[in-house]
Protein backbone atom coordinates (compact mmCIF):
# COMPACT_ATOMS: atom_id res chain seq x y z
CA UNK A 1 0.00 0.00 0.00
CA UNK A 2 1.52 3.32 -1.08
CA UNK A 3 0.33 6.32 1.55
CA UNK A 4 -0.37 9.75 1.17
CA UNK A 5 0.57 12.56 3.61
CA UNK A 6 -2.95 13.93 5.48
CA UNK A 7 -1.92 17.24 4.43
CA UNK A 8 0.42 18.95 6.53
CA UNK A 9 -0.40 17.03 9.64
CA UNK A 10 2.94 15.01 9.46
CA UNK A 11 0.55 11.99 9.04
CA UNK A 12 -0.02 9.21 6.47
CA UNK A 13 -2.61 7.49 5.29
CA UNK A 14 -3.90 4.85 3.16
CA UNK A 15 -4.88 6.12 -0.35
CA UNK A 16 -8.56 4.68 0.82
CA UNK A 17 -10.56 6.12 3.94
CA UNK A 18 -13.15 3.64 5.25
CA UNK A 19 -16.56 5.16 6.06
CA UNK A 20 -18.03 3.84 8.85
CA UNK A 21 -21.51 5.78 8.38
CA UNK A 22 -23.57 2.33 6.84
CA UNK A 23 -22.40 0.53 10.03
CA UNK A 24 -25.33 0.64 12.52
CA UNK A 25 -28.97 1.43 12.54
CA UNK A 26 -28.16 3.25 9.26
CA UNK A 27 -27.17 0.06 7.27
CA UNK A 28 -25.91 -2.83 8.45
CA UNK A 29 -27.77 -3.61 11.79
CA UNK A 30 -25.47 -6.61 13.02
CA UNK A 31 -22.50 -5.29 14.93
CA UNK A 32 -20.89 -8.34 14.53
CA UNK A 33 -20.85 -8.47 10.43
CA UNK A 34 -19.83 -4.77 10.04
CA UNK A 35 -16.59 -5.78 12.70
CA UNK A 36 -15.77 -8.00 10.20
CA UNK A 37 -16.25 -5.91 7.04
CA UNK A 38 -13.75 -3.21 9.14
CA UNK A 39 -11.60 -5.73 9.91
CA UNK A 40 -11.21 -6.68 6.36
CA UNK A 41 -10.54 -3.37 5.41
CA UNK A 42 -7.60 -3.25 7.86
CA UNK A 43 -6.38 -6.38 6.84
CA UNK A 44 -6.31 -5.40 3.16
CA UNK A 45 -3.86 -2.43 4.38
CA UNK A 46 -6.25 0.73 4.99
CA UNK A 47 -5.23 2.43 7.81
CA UNK A 48 -7.72 5.64 8.11
CA UNK A 49 -11.09 5.12 9.39
CA UNK A 50 -13.86 7.98 9.48
CA UNK A 51 -16.60 8.14 11.10
CA UNK A 52 -19.32 10.76 12.80
CA UNK A 53 -21.04 10.86 15.92
CA UNK A 54 -24.50 11.55 14.09
CA UNK A 55 -24.07 8.22 12.45
CA UNK A 56 -26.90 6.13 13.58
CA UNK A 57 -26.51 8.17 16.71
CA UNK A 58 -23.74 7.38 17.81
CA UNK A 59 -23.86 3.46 17.17
CA UNK A 60 -21.29 3.81 14.05
CA UNK A 61 -18.77 4.99 16.94
CA UNK A 62 -19.27 2.21 19.01
CA UNK A 63 -18.92 -0.49 16.35
CA UNK A 64 -15.94 0.94 15.30
CA UNK A 65 -14.37 1.35 18.41
CA UNK A 66 -15.26 -2.74 19.24
CA UNK A 67 -13.17 -3.35 15.97
CA UNK A 68 -10.28 -1.86 16.88
CA UNK A 69 -10.11 -3.24 20.37
CA UNK A 70 -7.66 -5.86 21.39
CA UNK A 71 -4.71 -4.24 20.37
CA UNK A 72 -5.71 -2.44 16.51
CA UNK A 73 -6.20 1.40 17.47
CA UNK A 74 -2.49 2.35 17.42
CA UNK A 75 -2.63 0.97 13.76
CA UNK A 76 -5.43 3.46 12.57
CA UNK A 77 -5.68 6.91 11.12
CA UNK A 78 -8.97 7.66 13.23
CA UNK A 79 -11.74 10.05 12.09
CA UNK A 80 -15.22 11.84 13.58
CA UNK A 81 -17.07 14.53 13.04
CA UNK A 82 -19.70 16.58 15.39
CA UNK A 83 -22.25 18.99 14.44
CA UNK A 84 -25.19 16.83 14.33
CA UNK A 85 -28.42 16.81 16.62
CA UNK A 86 -27.40 14.00 19.00
CA UNK A 87 -30.31 13.07 21.51
CA UNK A 88 -32.92 11.86 19.05
CA UNK A 89 -33.94 8.04 17.76
CA UNK A 90 -31.29 6.36 15.07
CA UNK A 91 -34.64 5.97 13.03
CA UNK A 92 -36.15 9.19 13.39
CA UNK A 93 -36.91 11.19 10.28
CA UNK A 94 -35.06 13.86 8.95
CA UNK A 95 -34.79 17.07 10.71
CA UNK A 96 -35.92 15.61 14.03
CA UNK A 97 -35.83 18.21 16.77
CA UNK A 98 -33.94 17.29 20.09
CA UNK A 99 -32.31 19.41 22.32
CA UNK A 100 -31.01 23.25 20.72
CA UNK A 101 -28.02 22.69 22.45
CA UNK A 102 -27.05 19.15 21.56
CA UNK A 103 -26.10 20.21 18.18
CA UNK A 104 -23.77 22.63 16.34
CA UNK A 105 -20.40 24.21 16.30
CA UNK A 106 -20.51 26.30 19.85
CA UNK A 107 -18.00 25.41 22.45
CA UNK A 108 -20.41 24.22 24.73
CA UNK A 109 -21.47 21.40 22.40
CA UNK A 110 -17.92 20.78 21.16
CA UNK A 111 -16.25 20.51 24.90
CA UNK A 112 -19.01 17.65 26.08
CA UNK A 113 -19.32 16.01 22.56
CA UNK A 114 -15.95 15.09 22.33
CA UNK A 115 -16.27 13.53 25.79
CA UNK A 116 -19.15 11.29 24.51
CA UNK A 117 -16.86 10.19 21.06
CA UNK A 118 -13.94 9.28 23.22
CA UNK A 119 -16.01 7.31 25.60
CA UNK A 120 -18.27 5.55 22.37
CA UNK A 121 -15.00 4.78 20.34
CA UNK A 122 -13.44 3.54 23.40
CA UNK A 123 -10.19 5.44 23.15
CA UNK A 124 -8.21 7.84 24.60
CA UNK A 125 -7.46 10.66 21.60
CA UNK A 126 -9.24 11.09 18.64
CA UNK A 127 -6.07 11.77 15.15
CA UNK A 128 -8.95 13.73 13.08
CA UNK A 129 -11.64 15.89 14.83
CA UNK A 130 -13.86 17.73 11.85
CA UNK A 131 -16.60 19.77 11.94
CA UNK A 132 -19.51 18.49 10.10
CA UNK A 133 -20.95 21.50 8.82
CA UNK A 134 -20.94 24.92 8.43
CA UNK A 135 -23.22 26.91 11.65
CA UNK A 136 -24.15 30.25 10.68
CA UNK A 137 -24.87 30.96 14.20
CA UNK A 138 -21.44 30.36 15.29
CA UNK A 139 -18.27 32.21 14.86
CA UNK A 140 -15.87 31.04 13.48
CA UNK A 141 -13.52 31.85 16.36
CA UNK A 142 -15.63 30.40 18.85
CA UNK A 143 -14.86 26.80 17.24
CA UNK A 144 -11.53 26.70 16.68
CA UNK A 145 -10.86 28.68 19.71
CA UNK A 146 -12.48 25.18 21.42
CA UNK A 147 -10.61 22.79 18.92
CA UNK A 148 -7.34 24.70 19.59
CA UNK A 149 -7.68 23.76 23.58
CA UNK A 150 -8.71 19.99 22.54
CA UNK A 151 -5.96 19.59 21.10
CA UNK A 152 -3.67 21.23 23.32
CA UNK A 153 -5.04 18.94 26.23
CA UNK A 154 -4.25 15.89 23.35
CA UNK A 155 -7.82 15.00 23.62
CA UNK A 156 -7.30 15.95 19.22
CA UNK A 157 -4.29 15.32 17.07
CA UNK A 158 -5.77 17.61 14.20
CA UNK A 159 -9.20 19.13 13.34
CA UNK A 160 -10.48 19.73 10.05
CA UNK A 161 -13.85 20.58 8.28
CA UNK A 162 -16.37 18.86 6.23
CA UNK A 163 -18.91 19.98 3.69
CA UNK A 164 -17.93 24.04 3.82
CA UNK A 165 -18.23 26.25 1.15
CA UNK A 166 -14.80 27.23 -0.41
CA UNK A 167 -15.19 30.96 1.06
CA UNK A 168 -15.63 29.77 4.88
CA UNK A 169 -12.49 27.72 4.72
CA UNK A 170 -10.48 30.80 3.41
CA UNK A 171 -12.27 32.67 6.46
CA UNK A 172 -11.67 30.01 8.52
CA UNK A 173 -7.78 30.53 7.36
CA UNK A 174 -7.64 33.99 8.04
CA UNK A 175 -9.23 33.86 11.72
CA UNK A 176 -6.43 31.47 12.67
CA UNK A 177 -3.85 33.04 12.12
CA UNK A 178 -5.19 36.49 13.35
CA UNK A 179 -6.61 35.30 16.40
CA UNK A 180 -3.14 32.57 16.72
CA UNK A 181 -5.76 29.66 16.58
CA UNK A 182 -4.71 25.84 15.04
CA UNK A 183 -6.36 25.98 11.64
CA UNK A 184 -8.49 23.42 9.57
CA UNK A 185 -5.63 20.96 8.03
CA UNK A 186 -8.48 19.02 5.96
CA UNK A 187 -11.83 19.22 4.20
CA UNK A 188 -14.16 16.60 3.83
CA UNK A 189 -16.25 17.57 0.80
CA UNK A 190 -18.48 15.56 -2.14
CA UNK A 191 -17.02 14.52 -5.01
CA UNK A 192 -17.39 12.28 -8.10
CA UNK A 193 -17.83 12.30 -11.79
CA UNK A 194 -21.12 13.54 -11.15
CA UNK A 195 -21.08 16.21 -8.38
CA UNK A 196 -17.54 17.79 -9.73
CA UNK A 197 -18.65 21.77 -8.28
CA UNK A 198 -15.84 21.62 -6.10
CA UNK A 199 -13.11 21.52 -8.95
CA UNK A 200 -14.04 25.05 -9.41
CA UNK A 201 -12.85 26.49 -6.31
CA UNK A 202 -12.95 24.31 -2.67
CA UNK A 203 -10.12 22.28 -4.20
CA UNK A 204 -8.10 24.95 -5.67
CA UNK A 205 -8.33 26.63 -2.36
CA UNK A 206 -7.45 23.64 -0.40
CA UNK A 207 -4.24 23.02 -2.68
CA UNK A 208 -3.27 26.85 -1.57
CA UNK A 209 -3.49 26.21 2.00
CA UNK A 210 -1.55 22.76 1.77
CA UNK A 211 -5.35 20.85 3.42
CA UNK A 212 -5.89 17.28 3.26
CA UNK A 213 -8.75 16.34 1.08
CA UNK A 214 -11.10 13.59 2.08
CA UNK A 215 -13.75 13.24 -0.29
CA UNK A 216 -17.01 11.66 0.67
CA UNK A 217 -19.30 9.77 -1.97
CA UNK A 218 -16.99 9.13 -4.71
CA UNK A 219 -19.69 6.60 -5.84
CA UNK A 220 -22.67 9.25 -5.60
CA UNK A 221 -24.56 7.95 -3.23
CA UNK A 222 -24.64 4.29 -5.11
CA UNK A 223 -25.42 6.55 -8.27
CA UNK A 224 -22.37 5.18 -9.77
CA UNK A 225 -22.36 1.76 -8.83
CA UNK A 226 -23.51 0.37 -12.00
CA UNK A 227 -27.16 -0.23 -10.64
CA UNK A 228 -28.79 3.38 -12.19
CA UNK A 229 -28.59 2.82 -16.12
CA UNK A 230 -31.44 3.54 -18.49
CA UNK A 231 -34.00 0.46 -18.95
CA UNK A 232 -33.20 -0.78 -15.62
CA UNK A 233 -35.37 -0.99 -12.78
CA UNK A 234 -34.44 2.03 -10.37
CA UNK A 235 -32.99 0.34 -7.38
CA UNK A 236 -34.44 1.39 -3.49
CA UNK A 237 -32.39 1.62 -0.71
CA UNK A 238 -32.56 3.16 2.95
CA UNK A 239 -30.61 5.88 1.50
CA UNK A 240 -32.92 6.81 -1.11
CA UNK A 241 -35.97 6.63 1.37
CA UNK A 242 -34.51 8.93 3.58
CA UNK A 243 -32.62 11.70 0.99
CA UNK A 244 -35.04 11.54 -1.64
CA UNK A 245 -34.42 14.67 -3.16
CA UNK A 246 -31.48 12.79 -4.61
CA UNK A 247 -33.02 10.12 -6.34
CA UNK A 248 -36.60 10.90 -7.43
CA UNK A 249 -36.02 10.93 -11.20
CA UNK A 250 -39.36 12.56 -11.96
CA UNK A 251 -36.85 15.67 -10.77
CA UNK A 252 -35.15 16.76 -13.94
CA UNK A 253 -31.63 17.21 -12.20
CA UNK A 254 -32.21 13.47 -11.87
CA UNK A 255 -32.76 12.69 -15.09
CA UNK A 256 -30.10 14.36 -16.18
CA UNK A 257 -27.73 12.19 -13.72
CA UNK A 258 -29.59 9.29 -14.86
CA UNK A 259 -28.41 10.26 -18.28
CA UNK A 260 -24.70 11.00 -17.17
CA UNK A 261 -24.75 7.82 -15.03
CA UNK A 262 -25.50 5.45 -18.08
CA UNK A 263 -22.66 7.34 -20.27
CA UNK A 264 -20.44 6.46 -17.72
CA UNK A 265 -21.48 3.45 -17.32
CA UNK A 266 -20.95 2.54 -21.10
CA UNK A 267 -17.79 4.40 -20.78
CA UNK A 268 -16.27 1.72 -18.34
CA UNK A 269 -17.85 -1.09 -20.66
CA UNK A 270 -15.74 0.21 -23.14
CA UNK A 271 -12.85 0.57 -21.19
CA UNK A 272 -12.95 -2.76 -19.68
CA UNK A 273 -13.30 -1.65 -15.97
CA UNK A 274 -16.07 -1.81 -13.28
CA UNK A 275 -17.96 1.45 -13.68
CA UNK A 276 -17.05 1.21 -9.23
CA UNK A 277 -13.53 1.26 -10.02
CA UNK A 278 -14.38 3.77 -13.22
CA UNK A 279 -15.62 6.16 -10.22
CA UNK A 280 -13.28 5.58 -7.28
CA UNK A 281 -9.99 5.65 -9.87
CA UNK A 282 -11.47 9.40 -10.87
CA UNK A 283 -11.63 10.72 -7.65
CA UNK A 284 -8.40 9.67 -6.55
CA UNK A 285 -6.47 10.90 -10.22
CA UNK A 286 -7.13 14.61 -8.64
CA UNK A 287 -3.90 15.74 -7.61
CA UNK A 288 -5.54 17.61 -4.28
CA UNK A 289 -7.27 14.42 -3.29
CA UNK A 290 -5.79 12.80 -0.61
CA UNK A 291 -8.05 9.46 0.27
CA UNK A 292 -11.74 8.96 -0.95
CA UNK A 293 -14.00 7.53 1.48
CA UNK A 294 -15.60 4.38 0.76
CA UNK A 295 -18.38 3.60 2.66
CA UNK A 296 -19.74 -0.45 2.30
CA UNK A 297 -22.67 -1.68 3.61
CA UNK A 298 -21.86 -5.16 3.34
CA UNK A 299 -18.23 -7.71 2.51
CA UNK A 300 -19.48 -7.57 -1.11
CA UNK A 301 -19.43 -3.91 -1.31
CA UNK A 302 -15.87 -3.53 0.07
CA UNK A 303 -14.55 -6.14 -1.98
CA UNK A 304 -15.48 -4.39 -5.08
CA UNK A 305 -14.32 -0.93 -4.14
CA UNK A 306 -10.80 -1.72 -3.08
CA UNK A 307 -9.60 -2.83 -6.23
CA UNK A 308 -9.78 0.72 -7.51
CA UNK A 309 -6.05 1.30 -5.98
CA UNK A 310 -5.05 -1.22 -9.04
CA UNK A 311 -6.68 1.20 -11.41
CA UNK A 312 -4.78 3.71 -13.63
CA UNK A 313 -7.26 6.04 -15.74
CA UNK A 314 -5.60 6.86 -19.38
CA UNK A 315 -5.64 10.50 -20.59
CA UNK A 316 -8.39 9.68 -23.34
CA UNK A 317 -10.65 8.00 -20.44
CA UNK A 318 -10.18 10.84 -18.02
CA UNK A 319 -10.87 13.57 -21.03
CA UNK A 320 -14.17 11.26 -22.09
CA UNK A 321 -15.57 11.84 -19.03
CA UNK A 322 -15.33 15.32 -18.88
CA UNK A 323 -16.97 15.47 -22.45
CA UNK A 324 -19.51 13.31 -20.33
CA UNK A 325 -19.74 15.47 -17.45
CA UNK A 326 -18.21 19.01 -17.55
CA UNK A 327 -15.34 19.86 -15.02
CA UNK A 328 -17.21 21.71 -12.32
CA UNK A 329 -21.14 20.52 -13.16
CA UNK A 330 -22.96 19.49 -9.94
CA UNK A 331 -26.02 18.42 -11.45
CA UNK A 332 -28.11 18.60 -8.30
CA UNK A 333 -28.02 21.26 -5.25
CA UNK A 334 -29.00 18.36 -3.14
CA UNK A 335 -25.85 16.49 -4.14
CA UNK A 336 -23.86 19.01 -1.82
CA UNK A 337 -24.51 18.25 1.12
CA UNK A 338 -24.80 21.70 2.35
CA UNK A 339 -27.10 24.51 1.29
CA UNK A 340 -27.06 27.67 2.48
CA UNK A 341 -29.27 29.83 4.47
CA UNK A 342 -29.51 32.51 1.86
CA UNK A 343 -31.07 30.29 -0.29
CA UNK A 344 -33.27 28.19 2.11
CA UNK A 345 -34.24 31.31 3.99
CA UNK A 346 -36.16 33.49 1.64
CA UNK A 347 -36.08 36.49 3.83
CA UNK A 348 -31.84 36.64 3.08
CA UNK A 349 -32.66 37.43 -0.24
CA UNK A 350 -35.77 40.07 0.73
CA UNK A 351 -36.58 43.27 2.77
CA UNK A 352 -39.30 42.78 5.30
CA UNK A 353 -41.92 45.07 4.67
CA UNK A 354 -44.33 46.11 6.73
Amino acid sequence: MEYRSLGRTGMHVSPLCLGAMMFGAWGEPDHDTSIGIIHRALDAGITFIDTADVYSQGESEIIVGKALANGRRDDVILATKFHGQMGVPADAPAGTKGDPNSQGNSRRWIIREVENSLRRLGTDWIDLYQVHRPSPDTDLEETLSALTDLQRQGKIRAFGSSTFPAHEIVEAQWVAQRRGLGRFVTEQPPYSMLVRGIEADLLPVAQQYGMGVIPWSPLAGGWLSGKYRKGRETPGSTRANRLPQRYDLSLPENQRKLDAADKLGQLADEAGIPLVHLAIAFVLHHPAVTAPIIGPRTMEHLESQIGALDVTLSTDVLDRIDEIVAPGTTFSRADSGYVPPALTDPFARRRRTA
